[in-house]
């Protein structure tokens, strides 16, 4: 018997396996890695993952066609409610522990978004001021008016 196309569409932007990422907060710089194994079946979301505060279990749910997710992330000592769209190669949403803490966070199935990972990963070196103390350009190259 065959899937009805909603399921289809589900299955191929929420697939269930291995996924990857990295959740973000204010109070400590840099990408926190998480590794989830994550099952999207009819709607609902379930799963368990590891990071670097301890392991988990996942519980939620999905909209194939809104392209929304919504789950708990359950610690042994406390809930954390997550929000996110799937997009691109991944899900990117926040994070949130009631009033107390909020953040952001992005996954990818695993395989699928390694080159995702290497670009979160690489630096950007800042852009150089256009200012007078900024040097001339350089020649043969386009450069935007000062002031603008």
């Amino acid at each position: 018997m065959s899937q009805p196309a909603a399921d289809i569409s589900s299955d191929t932007f929420f697939s269930s396996g291995p996924w990857t990422g990295y959740y973000v907060y204010g109070h400590t710089p840099g990408r926190h890695r998480m590794d989830l194994d994550l099952r999207f079946l009819n709607g609902l979301i379930d799963g368990a993952g590891v990071d670097d505060i301890a392991a988990f279990v996942i519980r939620g749910h999905y909209d194939g066609e809104k392209l929304e997710v919504r789950w708990h992330k359950r610690y042994a000592t406390h809930d954390v409610f997550y929000r996110g769209f799937r997009e691109g190669r991944g899900i990117w949403g926040t994070w949130e522990i009631g009033p107390f803490a909020r953040g952001g966070f992005m996954i990818w199935p695993k395989g699928i978004g390694e080159g995702a990972e290497a670009v979160a990963e690489e630096e950007v070196s800042p852009p150089i001021p256009l200012t007078p103390e900024a040097p001339p350009c350089p020649p043969r190259t386009a450069c935007l008016p000062r002031g603008r």
